[in-house]
């Protein structure tokens, strides 16, 4: 019962609070659209109105290693492997620049939503061709601008923690477009909010940690099933779970 009590206390303050911060961001938007083409200060505001969600919430421990070995100057097709909602919060805390590629469900959630479109992040509507052809131009024109593009390649989250197949849509764009591919490794998410699940979990520890990124030289001579495996064994190395026998 507490621990129902705490979920529906956070995600009403969520609510709450994204109705003053989306009047920021659409003030923001207003005011740099002309100018900021990447929308990068939107992003920013973005990275930090996420952030404070996860500074405000003592029982989730979030740790984040290697961020040194992202180079601002750098455009990157970012991927990570997949266990919670929390992860979306997370990987804003990398602060830096991104456009999400996100399932189209994400933007018609109310404030939040409407401010992923402000941000021009990616609508992807599963298992449609004409909307993975889109997603394709909508990263292709980002990519071309020095936007960095964030996608979880597993599709979904995991249940379970162990990784689920890579699909290839990530790397067909890294390289098609021969820009580096940044690695993200995030553990102990899934105990924060399990998937199917929004009550609260009790407290837990969270660790996104940035793997060195993998340049075009490096899978000049990789096919782009071969890069996306290549990209998940480096990422499942540092997974928990994965170590766990079975």
């Amino acid at each position: 019962m507490i621990n129902r009590l705490i979920a529906i206390l956070f995600i009403s303050f969520v609510f709450l609070s994204s109705a003053v911060f989306f009047v920021i961001a659409l003030l923001i938007w207003l005011f740099t659209v002309l100018f900021d083409k990447r929308l990068w200060l939107l992003h920013r505001f973005t990275c930090y109105w996420a952030a404070l969600y996860l500074w405000m919430f003592p029982p989730w421990r979030i740790t984040v290693e290697g961020r040194e070995l992202i180079d601002p100057k750098q455009t990157y097709v970012i991927v990570s492997n997949h266990q919670s909602l929390v992860d979306i919060l997370v990987a804003f805390l990398l602060f830096t620049h991104f456009k999400w590629v996100s399932k189209a469900e994400v933007f018609q959630v109310p404030l939040i939503g409407w401010n992923m479109y402000l941000n021009q992040y990616v609508r992807l509507e599963r298992g449609r061709k004409r909307s993975i052809r889109k997603m394709y131009a909508a990263c292709e024109r980002h990519l071309k601008h020095g936007s960095s593009v964030f996608l979880f390649p597993e599709g979904t989250r995991s249940t379970t923690g162990k990784m689920r197949e890579f699909k290839e849509g990530a790397f067909v764009l890294a390289k098609r477009h021969q820009i580096p591919v940044l690695p993200l490794v995030i553990n102990g998410s899934k105990n924060a909010v399990p998937k199917n699940s929004l009550n609260f979990h009790g407290g837990s520890d969270v660790n996104l940690k940035v793997l060195p990124p993998v340049h075009p030289d490096e899978f000049a001579g990789l096919t782009t099933q071969e890069l996306a495996e290549n990209i998940r064994e480096r990422i499942r190395a540092h997974v928990i779970e994965e170590a766990k026998p079975e």
